[in-house]
């Protein structure tokens, strides 16, 4: 499943190669999937994408806004999978779940393993979708200070019991973030997953963020996850920490064994001696 980091990777990717290139057919998904949605049926999105050409790309959390111009924009939002853009000639994977084809033969194709929001919007109406209307701020934003952060962690301390998984993972309250990357940034933080933010310090909550923003830079430095793969087909280079490799080696920090729980809808890997609870 992509993550912040790899939804920037491919939107500085798009920018670089597919900005200019007109659409001469665009294409819904040829493999049905129930968990794959999309807001147009397959004719209208072939006559609306025909003779488009493609704008700017950018990240918000998870999802990806490819302009396509004049007056529409692509959204692409909480995939896994591959987008793949392909050079003149190359062929067509046998199922996809959606197609854009230039007029130079290059073409663009999206394919889910899980599910994912593949849909086209009138250029404005995209930011009245559900998951991105009234977003937060997300890490790679300026706006994500050390003083924001603090400021959400005083804001929900006051309500109910919340873990520092589902800080990171659930609600929306950091977008982009989802359980792989969440390991690696409990163990920089040298928290468990089951503590609580209501006991958090201030010094914990200081080093939390710069775990957050340190292990992100790191991955789009890197072109994203080892288990991701770019729009050039080209696996990240981030190798992960905390997942279920770590059972076979030692903790990088102490030496101990590494732990696998079962805790909110996902497995964690963890160090029971550097991490707290």
């Amino acid at each position: 499943m992509f993550e912040l980091p790899e939804v920037v990777t491919l939107a500085k990717q798009v920018n670089t190669a597919m900005q200019g290139k007109m659409v001469s057919q665009g294409r819904q998904g040829n493999s049905p999937h129930k968990f794959v949605w999309y807001n147009r049926s397959h004719q209208e999105f072939e006559d609306l994408t025909s003779g488009k050409t493609i704008g700017s790309a950018s990240a918000r959390g998870r999802w990806l806004f490819i302009e396509m111009e004049p007056g529409y924009v692509l959204l692409l939002g909480e995939c896994g999978g591959k987008m793949l853009y392909h050079q003149e000639g190359a062929q067509i994977p046998r199922k996809y779940h959606l197609y854009l084809q230039f007029e130079d033969a290059t073409f663009f194709t999206v394919t889910t393993q899980m599910w994912g929001a593949m849909e086209l919007y009138v250029k404005g109406q995209e930011h009245d979708r559900e998951y991105i209307k009234d977003m937060r701020v997300t890490p790679v934003d300026p706006e994500f200070t050390l003083g924001y952060f603090e400021d959400l962690i005083t804001e929900l301390s006051g309500g109910k019991k919340r873990s520092a998984k589902s800080l990171l993972t659930q609600d929306q309250l950091i977008p982009g973030l989802g359980n792989a990357i969440t390991q690696d940034i409990l163990f920089k933080a040298r928290l468990h997953p089951r503590y609580s933010i209501q006991e958090f310090s201030d010094k914990q909550v200081s080093v939390l963020y710069d775990a957050i923003i340190s292990t992100i830079e790191e991955i789009i430095e890197k072109g994203g996850r080892y288990d991701e793969y770019d729009l050039f087909n080209r696996r990240g280079g981030y190798i992960r920490i905390m997942d279920k490799n770590a059972l076979e080696r030692p903790c990088p920090g102490c030496g101990g064994d590494v732990q696998k729980i079962q805790y909110l809808g996902g497995a964690c890997y963890l160090c029971p001696v550097c991490q707290v609870l």
